[in-house]
């Protein structure tokens, strides 16, 4: 019997299967307003048998995007724009999760195919970031240091996008932890300085991201699952270990997090990363620990016999893909059949399962 295939329950929510839709980012948003390319590019993949489709990373606040082309979550108009895709996900027998986020030093860039690089500038609709610390990102436009009233207010947008999230439908919370984004610059020495209670030692760089977890959990109460993404290392020296990473998470955990969505790097430009496929699952089994700490495991997991293995090693309790979805987005489809596992299908689609 198929791990990968088999339920998953996680509070009041029982996903189908485990093989997950990782959010990335499509950069085709107007005004923070997801559009007709993303009820397209979601709902393929619910189609394809995804057990849950996260969408990708959703602004708090509209100088938390990483571009001016990314999707908020900070006003109602943008919360109505998400609610029929993901009833249109549901109808397809997927569930729907989104990815709560701010960007903090690495917000107002370009998107990857716009003809500039680095930080948008004001008069091209760009804005001044924030950041623990007045760090640059190299090459991007020095941020301005977050003073507690600053950090105070994104507790609350946290909360507030969390309210909304929860009124469009979204069965699933991500907080976005991880590649160098607000949350991480907090978590790592390289980009926190700061001396006051969000700097120094672990406790206290890990302060916001727990402050934030209240704030999620406590508005979306106990039966709604909220996963937590972390970077597990910078890949740099001196910079955040996978060993934090791991005290880290049981913290989370006792905040009410249910599952650590395991990823790494993007703090820093000199980052030094071995990638090869599945190089990031020793990374989600050390947060694991023996399963005293849910994951999921992410990273050029490309192949059903290669995620089941994931899965069958006991190195994590769920598995995110992205580029494979984006080759295949009947990838769970494609490999339920190739693991022999009974798989539901669209009937519309019924006629190409066997031959």
């Amino acid at each position: 019997m198929s791990i990968l295939f088999s339920p998953l329950t996680i509070r009041s929510v029982t996903f189908r299967n485990r093989l997950w839709v990782s959010p990335m980012c499509m950069y085709s948003a107007v005004d923070g307003v997801v559009q007709e390319w993303h009820h397209g590019h979601l709902t393929q993949f619910a189609s394809g048998g995804a057990g849950l489709i996260v969408a990708e990373a959703t602004a708090v606040v509209p100088e938390g995007r990483i571009s001016p082309r990314d999707v908020g979550l900070w006003n109602d108009e943008q919360r109505d724009a998400w609610a029929p895709i993901v009833r249109a996900i549901h109808d397809r027998g997927s569930l729907a999760g989104i990815q709560l986020a701010h960007a903090g030093r690495k917000a107002s860039t370009w998107w990857p195919w716009a003809d500039a690089r680095g930080s948008v500038p004001e008069t091209d609709g760009g804005w001044v970031t924030t950041a623990p610390s007045a760090v640059a990102f190299d090459g991007f436009a020095e941020p301005v240091a977050l003073d507690t009233a600053g950090i105070d207010r994104i507790v609350e947008a946290f909360r507030t996008a969390t309210r909304r999230a929860l009124d469009a439908g979204f069965d699933v919370l991500e907080i976005h932890g991880a590649h160098g984004y607000l949350l991480h610059q907090f978590l790592s020495p390289l980009s926190n300085l700061r001396d006051d209670e969000y700097g120094g030692p672990l406790e206290n760089r890990a302060r916001l991201l727990l402050r934030v977890l209240d704030a999620v959990r406590e508005t979306a109460g106990d039966t709604v699952p909220v996963f937590v993404r972390i970077s597990a290392t910078d890949h740099a020296e001196g910079g955040f270990t996978s060993e934090e990473a791991s005290q880290v998470g049981a913290w989370a955990t006792e905040h009410g997090a249910d599952l650590i969505d395991v990823s790494s790097g993007g703090l820093v430009a000199h980052q030094q990363i071995s990638v090869f496929p599945g190089y990031q699952v020793p990374l989600a089994e050390t947060v694991r620990q023996g399963g005293r700490i849910p994951t999921s495991a992410v990273g050029l997991i490309t192949a059903s016999a290669q995620a089941e293995q994931v899965l069958s090693d006991g190195a994590a309790d769920a598995i995110f893909a992205g580029r494979e979805w984006l080759r295949d987005p009947h990838f769970a489809l494609r490999a339920g059949h190739e693991l022999g596992a009974e798989v539901p299908w669209p009937p519309q689609y019924d006629r190409a399962r066997w031959r």
